[in-house]
């Protein structure tokens, strides 16, 4: 029979997927950190306008990658339930393909500069911690931004989202009347379901 304490313990992870793990966050963290800088300086110097220059296509592919994560869940690399982390990534990657690839005149909107910054300071925030617990190295101040900057940057990156995603509407109507329909009906859905 088992001790009490080898029953509480984790199990281990294999030594390559911690390895790959913290390479992923890591990697992901920094993606994110280097959008969030580039988004500040660009910013502070020539308004939200000149934002998505900057970061558009950074901000793109980075979240359009965060595409693995679903398939981490999938496989079971990652014990993250696999609805919950695909309604997620798919909500941004909407956003961005479906909303503001095509017209990228509504990035100038000041509400993009928002989203942009309340999406990377979450992102920085969450690989850090993922990359930190993996490495059984988590500081404490770590855990309370994960847990409380929730509160501020969901509403903010929420907000800016929907913000977008009207304003791309309108040009959707000069393509399409079926669309904007289907906007209209999956916003009343979205704030609960992301």
């Amino acid at each position: 029979m088992a001790s009490k304490t080898s029953e509480s313990r984790k199990p281990q992870a294999s030594p390559l997927k911690n390895g790959y793990l913290i390479l992923y966050n890591a990697v992901s963290a920094s993606i994110w950190a280097s959008i969030l800088f580039r988004t500040v300086a660009v910013y502070s110097r020539h308004g939200p306008a000149a934002v998505p220059l900057a970061v558009a296509s950074w901000t793109l592919w980075a979240q359009s990658a965060a595409g693995m994560e679903v398939f981490h869940s999938l496989l079971g690399v990652v014990r993250a339930p696999v609805l919950t982390t695909f309604v997620q990534v798919a909500g941004r990657c909407t956003v961005l393909w479906a909303y503001i690839r095509p017209f990228p005149q509504v990035a100038q909107d000041p509400a993009y500069t928002s989203m942009v910054v309340a999406w990377s300071i979450a992102e920085v925030i969450r690989y850090s911690y993922f990359v930190f617990h993996l490495s059984d190295m988590l500081p404490r101040a770590l855990v309370w931004l994960r847990y409380s900057m929730f509160f501020v940057l969901y509403p903010v990156g929420i907000l800016g989202e929907i913000r977008l995603v009207l304003l791309a509407t309108e040009f959707w109507w000069l393509h399409s009347q079926v669309v904007p329909y289907i906007t209209y009906a999956a916003l009343t859905l979205y704030v609960p379901g992301e």
